[in-house]
């Protein structure tokens, strides 16, 4: 694609647009250029004085941006488009008006080029990575929202006479438009191998941002790129003249490289610009690798190579397969060059494989996404053919069969782009941003719009997602029919919320069970931990969830805390929250000092089951073997007992006072917050009552603390209980 029409006046005059039109007749028809001065007069009749927020004319934009397609050779109908493409700036854009006058596609692309404007280059992360990957997002966003590239291209040009413009225009705008020309639109360019929008927009770039750079560039180069443009094809003449001569078929091209890339590769390798030999450059393309060495020896034989300036990668491939030969010569007039030669499938793999120049240029810090880079690899072969391709039309269907169908591209409320699977909802984006945010998502704002949560988005969208505090998913997220959620990743985090509830619920019953279970068999005091070990699993909470699931009877659960009580002597359990700490009981548990009928001295232990302590009403209950076990007279299991075996119960009363310890079970129910169980503990330190187990359930934000502690008696157990119901947050307390 090469410019040979002359360029677009720079104001919109009607005799220097007359002047201009008048000259791309040697390109298009004289039916085309009567289209265009068609569009330009309904332009011009509708943004009248209108302005670019840069402060250019938008009849003048319209004119330059006409004149750079035009250079490219594009198609008429994208230099009508290019004329009609100021009319949203101006708020005069009527897609019925002008599909009737200038036909469907026409205003469809002009909408597009308006979508695009949109897009801006938002600096949201804090490294040079987060920003790198942000302005990736955003190129393949470009690519992605349009129905038609041609959009992307009139977009660069755009840009390209914006630029322009600014060149004499206000500094700070100038260095702004530059940086986010640089950073999101020139690689776009260079992707797509349009090389003289890249070149010239690099160049004016670093013009405007670097400018004491460029001017010593150029003072150094000391030459025109017109000079450096002869020069090469003048060098291009003598290889093509050589190579007929010795038989060997060959596509020569060449380019003077522009000021940009040699500001980078200067930056790259360290040096200055007298260490550079690839300021003129050509490539020769041959059948075969013999002929890439035949023609090497031509190269060498013509003029001296220079030591040390050549690589051999097709002997010695790079990493990523790239081969070709490079040799750096004194060329004609004593200037170095250097000479490329491959051949050309090595050709097709450097300019549209793996080892494509583009991400050569852009190095590391461009991501890798191989489905992106086979695509844009398409859209440079595509417009690779637009020259060999006689018919319009087949070359318009092959653009569009290139597109972008897959992946969607939206935006945050910040400006950060997320690429989400085409279909996707507000959900799905919000699962992308964060799961938490996916678990509270109530409602969504697409571009400042309320919108159904199910509504499907589309490319360049501001999506914002509205939560609540709390809360998680709706089980209709699931329901396919109602297309709540279209992407994997979000539905499997919509299923993996609702199984870990049913977790919960299920960890929660088993609990409760198993605590009624060991105050039932006096077993309280055992640790869980033991506990769920006997009966074979690692940890308690998959013993309470085995046992609610009935894959743990009750009859196993039993014999499981018989045996883990007849191997442990009731060993503390393992503290709930940091500050509260268990210790060994201090109680002898014997009841030595008990009087059975008046009489001290006989065995006597207490029960488990309802840990009586003085001056608790208290009876005996006469085991076979074991001595006498004492409980509280309102215990359940002594109910039982006196119903059933009432000759076995026996009078019994504390007798005198001795210093002992008496364990008693109490609950504690309270509203859950942080350090709520240290402070509860803080209340038994202070008051001199050991704790010797602890066992804490919260649920639904409602706690409930099962404490063993040993109390001199009943009294120290009072007193403890009313400080403990003063602890902010506590609901109730009381002796189990």
């Amino acid at each position: 694609m090469v410019a040979v029409v002359r360029a677009a006046p720079g104001s919109a005059a009607p005799q220097a647009v007359a002047s201009w039109l008048d000259s791309l007749e040697g390109i298009y028809s004289r039916e085309d250029v009567a289209s265009f001065r068609s569009a330009f007069e309904y332009t011009h009749s509708r943004v009248a004085e209108a302005r670019a927020a840069d402060g250019e004319s938008l009849a003048d934009r319209a004119i330059g941006t006409a004149g750079i397609v035009a250079g490219l050779r594009l198609d008429p109908e994208s230099v009508r488009v290019a004329l009609l493409s100021v009319l949203p700036a101006a708020k005069a854009f009527e897609p019925e008006d002008v599909g009737a006058r200038f036909g469907s596609d026409a205003a469809a692309l002009v909408a597009g080029f308006a979508r695009m404007h949109s897009i801006r280059a938002h600096r949201v992360g804090a490294t040079a990575e987060e920003r790198d990957a942000q302005a990736e997002n955003l190129r393949k966003m470009l690519l992605a929202m349009v129905e038609d590239i041609r959009v992307v291209i009139l977009k660069l040009a755009e840009r390209l006479q914006a630029l322009r413009w600014l060149m004499s225009g206000d500094p700070a705008a100038r260095r702004d438009t530059a940086s986010e020309i640089l950073e999101l639109y020139a690689p776009l360019a260079n992707r797509l191998g349009v090389w003289q929008l890249k070149w010239e927009l690099e160049d004016l770039s670093l013009r405007a941002t670097e400018p004491d750079t460029y001017r010593e560039i150029a003072r150094l180069l000391d030459e025109r790129r017109l000079d450096r443009q002869r020069y090469i094809e003048d060098v291009v003449a003598i290889l093509k003249r050589e190579l007929a001569a010795a038989r060997i078929p060959a596509d020569v091209s060449g380019r003077p490289k522009h000021i940009f890339s040699i500001w980078t590769k200067m930056r790259r390798k360290g040096s200055g610009i007298e260490g550079l030999y690839d300021i003129r450059a050509v490539r020769v393309l041959v059948d075969d690798v013999k002929q890439c060495y035949a023609t090497l020896g031509i190269v060498h034989h013509l003029w001296t190579p220079l030591p040390g300036e050549f690589d051999d990668y097709i002997a010695k491939p790079k990493a990523n397969d790239y081969r070709s030969l490079h040799t750096a010569v004194i060329g004609p007039e004593g200037k170095p060059l250097e000479v490329q030669i491959r051949t050309r499938d090595m050709h097709q793999h450097s300019e549209y494989g793996v080892a494509a120049h583009w991400r050569y240029k852009e190095g590391a810090a461009a991501p890798r996404d191989p489905r992106f880079e086979d695509r844009i690899a398409w859209l440079r072969q595509v417009l690779d053919w637009k020259d060999a391709i006689a018919d319009t039309s087949e070359w318009l269907t092959a653009f569009k069969q290139s597109l972008f169908t897959d992946t969607i591209y939206v935006l945050t409320p910040q400006g950060k782009v997320v690429d989400l699977p085409a279909g996707s909802t507000p959900v799905d984006f919000a699962y992308v941003v964060h799961t938490s945010l996916g678990h509270r998502c109530r409602g969504a704002k697409v571009d400042g719009h309320m919108v159904p949560l199910n509504t499907p988005l589309a490319n360049g969208q501001r999506v914002e997602v509205l939560t609540v505090k709390e809360g998680g998913p709706s089980r209709d997220w699931l329901n396919p029919e109602l297309g709540f959620v279209n992407s994997h990743r979000a539905r499997a985090k919509v299923r993996q919320w609702f199984k870990a509830q049913a977790h919960d619920e299920t960890r929660a019953q088993g609990r409760a069970a198993v605590e009624r279970e060991l105050a039932r068999a006096g077993a309280t005091l055992l640790n869980l931990d033991h506990l769920a070990a006997k009966a074979g699993y690692a940890k308690p909470d998959d013993l309470f969830v085995a046992f609610a699931r009935d894959e743990l009877n009750l009859r196993q659960l039993q014999m499981a805390i018989r045996e883990a009580a007849a191997g442990t002597s009731a060993a503390p359990a393992t503290p709930g929250e940091e500050g509260v700490v268990t210790r060994a009981s201090r109680s002898t548990g014997s009841g030595s000092g008990i009087l059975i009928v008046g009489v001290d001295r006989l065995m006597t232990g207490l029960a488990r089951c309802c840990k009586p302590a003085p001056p608790d009403p208290i009876a005996g209950f006469v085991t076979r073997g074991k001595g006498i076990t004492i409980h509280r007279a309102s215990c359940v299991n002594l109910a039982r007992i006196r119903a059933r075996e009432p000759e076995r119960l026996i009078e019994a009363n504390w007798g005198a006072r001795r210093d002992e310890s008496y364990p008693v079970d109490i609950a504690v129910e309270c509203g859950d917050r942080p350090g709520l169980l240290r402070d509860i503990s803080e209340v038994f330190s202070r008051e001199k009552i050991n704790v010797t187990a602890v066992n804490t359930l919260t649920r639904h934000h409602l706690a409930r603390m099962n404490f063993t502690i040993e109390v001199a008696g009943i009294d120290q157990l009072r007193r403890a209980l009313a400080l403990v119901r003063e602890i902010p947050g506590v609901l109730a307390a009381g002796r189990r």
